[in-house]
């Protein structure tokens, strides 16, 4: 059916370029967007019924019945709109509605353009997820900048001024402690048709039983529609309007605690209350929610991906990238379609056969703040994936190989010596990962070697346009914490601090070992790598290492100077420790007891470890063959005794006083 629309555009703009309206209801079984009212939905659902009583008129029928007429708003669906987006606010009971809504508004606008609200809701989220749509979840911004525009333009109007900031979740408007203060510039006439306005939609509730208005940060002895309620606002004299406005302005001032009176979204804590109410009220979630058991550290990371739904047992590529293909120099097509997450895609497909549903997401390289990248072209997948059978999604993380095909192309390379150079680079990373699992690093249980095929777009203009292989490398995801961004409140459960300092003790020997830094020289333990596992009881089990990045950087320095870095897991820890000298000691033993145990196995064992890389290539420019004898050398002749009295003095805990 072809869709109709009645009002403004839902992004027309009038001559200041304000939004002429911020609300739409649409009616599938008729057609028709209806945009005109933009007041509240409730007005819109009335004028549309009027407006098909006018048309039955004139075809000599009779009106609506009361059941017909109900029948009408039921079958509509709740718009809001964005300066570029149209957000639906689905009935979490008639999901077919919202989709068949999608459907029609995707012939006024592009599909990107159509969001959905309300995630938190299980089902509405998990109706988005089946269909590989999970890219279609409308969240907070990160950006703080974009997160104060957003409060910003949620400012709407009912008949009169744009005075209420408009909760799009709920449907519900706030008026703020200034607003109500600055409704005393008004004349007379404005302003009893405001208070009108306010009584009217206080009392008022909208279909989903929330207010249609309500006051923004009223705590204190809070200020209600009954306040409002008993007058006649529009006919009330002069000096009798002002008096009764002025005891209402004072009570819903001394109602607001006094931090939060203005309207100031550059206050950190007026614009968390206000991010709060109008984004997170009414058990809203973030997008990022939705892999459940996701890490703390990697909600508001998650950009996801268009991915692809089954239907009678086709896998059916999401609709968006049809769009992505007719217009290749749109740059927000081309990450939301991105080509890599394509053939990640295909590959689940071939490997897991009887699936539901894919969700892919993207995230920065490293959620690290001390590790930004530098060289060569990385990508950082999460994946969702829908089984059928199995009651729970299967998570899969997946990171592309630094140095593949297209970064030696870059870097001047013909394309059989970047095919070449490639394999190398990936025999390299498999030696590392064998090799700290050798020397004791706790690391995630099973990796998988994937490639994809891409096209080639790089700095080499010979080669563009050809089809090239990259490598990825495909682990499951883990659920848990890392270690550098576990709640403090951790800490203060009995046994947690010396059971966790134990287990990164442990983990801190390995990670010494094999000479862990970045390519500034810099250490890296404890920023993002090492996962905790807890237990039913909420206790440290296990700290699993997820990627062994920087492993093998360095392999002929002295490792007394990386004393302070081992160090710092405490010293940046122990103003929050309730017993900091035992976590230390807890942390400092495990350290020295797993660095013997290694030292120990080599010495056992040494032609099983220096035998291991045998048969590889054997070059002191810095191969892994020679960079492994070099580990294996100095760990032979490590005093472990002293390097810990090193180690010790650097934790300031021990040291102090």
């Amino acid at each position: 059916m072809e869709l109709q629309l009645m009002g403004p555009h839902p992004f027309a703009v009038d001559e200041n370029g304000a939004q002429i309206t911020r609300i739409g209801t649409l009616f599938p079984l008729h057609g028709v967007l209806f945009t005109r009212a933009p007041g509240v939905h409730a007005w819109q659902r009335s004028e549309f019924v009027e407006y098909l009583n006018q048309g039955r008129a004139g075809a000599g029928l009779p009106p609506l019945g009361i059941e017909e007429e109900i029948a009408v708003s039921t079958e509509s669906a709740d718009l809001i709109f964005e300066p570029d987006h149209i957000l639906i606010r689905p009935d979490p009971e008639r999901m077919e509605l919202a989709f068949v809504a999608d459907e029609m508004l995707q012939q006024l606008v592009s599909k990107r353009q159509v969001r959905f609200l309300s995630v938190a809701d299980d089902r509405v989220h998990e109706a988005i997820r089946r269909r590989g749509e999970n890219w279609r979840l409308s969240a907070i911004p990160r950006d703080p900048i974009a997160r104060r525009q957003l409060i910003l333009g949620s400012k709407v109007a009912i008949s009169g001024g744009r005075v209420y900031f408009y909760n799009r979740l709920t449907g519900t408007r706030w008026l703020t402690c200034e607003a109500f203060k600055n409704l005393a510039e008004l004349d007379d006439d404005s302003l009893g048709r405001h208070l009108a306005e306010i009584a009217d939609h206080a009392a008022r509730r909208n279909r989903r039983g929330r207010p249609e208005l309500a006051f923004f940060a009223s705590d204190i002895h809070p200020i209600e529609a009954a306040d409002f309620a008993g007058l006649a606002w529009t006919t009330l004299a002069g000096a009798e309007l002002r008096q009764r406005y002025d005891d209402l302005r004072r009570r819903f001032t001394g109602s607001v605690h006094e931090g939060l009176r203005q309207d100031n979204v550059d206050d950190r804590a007026w614009c968390e209350r206000m991010l709060y109410t109008l984004f997170l009220d009414g058990n809203e979630a973030q997008s990022e929610h939705l892999l459940d058991g996701l890490s703390p550290e990697f909600f508001l990371k998650v950009d996801w991906l268009a991915g692809g739904r089954f239907a009678a047992g086709e896998f059916l590529l999401d609709s968006i990238f049809e769009e992505a293909d007719r217009n290749p120099e749109d740059l927000g097509l081309r990450r939301l379609c991105d080509p890599r997450a394509k053939g990640v895609i295909f590959n689940f497909i071939r490997d897991y056969g009887d699936l539901e549903c894919i969700n892919l997401g993207t995230l920065p390289e490293s959620l690290s703040l001390e590790r930004p990248q530098r060289r060569g072209r990385r990508g950082v997948f999460l994946g969702e994936l829908r089984v059928r059978n199995r009651p729970e999604p299967v998570k899969r993380f997946i990171r592309l190989q630094k140095w593949s095909v297209w970064e030696h192309l870059d870097a001047g390379k013909d394309l059989l010596e970047a095919i070449q150079r490639s394999d190398e680079y990936t025999d390299y990373c498999l030696d590392r990962r064998l090799g700290c699992h050798q020397l004791g690093m706790n690391l995630s249980r099973r990796v998988l070697i994937r490639r994809l095929k891409e096209t080639y777009r790089g700095k080499q203009a010979r080669y563009v346009g050809h089809a090239i292989r990259t490598t990825y490398f495909e682990r499951e995801y883990v659920p848990g914490i890392a270690t550098d961004k576990l709640p403090l409140e951790r800490f203060s459960r009995p046994g947690y601090a010396a059971t966790f300092a134990r287990l990164l003790g442990r983990a801190a020997a390995s990670g010494l070992i094999v000479g862990r830094q970045i390519e500034d020289g810099r250490t890296i333990f404890d920023d993002g790598d090492e996962v905790v596992i807890e237990g039913a009881d909420g206790l440290p089990v296990e700290v699993l290492v997820t990627d062994h990045t920087g492993a093998f950087a360095d392999y002929i320095g002295s490792l007394d100077r990386y004393a302070g870095d081992y160090a710092r897991p405490v010293n940046r820890r122990d103003r929050h420790l309730p017993a900091p000298a035992e976590f230390a000691r807890a942390y400092l033993g495990a350290f020295q007891q797993e660095l013997v145990r290694i030292q120990g196995d080599y010495r056992k064992s040494r032609r099983a470890f220096e035998n291991l890389f045998k048969e590889c290539t054997y070059d002191p420019a810095g191969s892994f063959a020679y960079r492994w004898e070099c580990v294996l050398r100095r760990l032979d002749l490590l005093d472990i005794p002293a390097l810990m009295d090193t180690v010790r003095r650097h934790v300031h805990v021990l040291t102090a006083g």
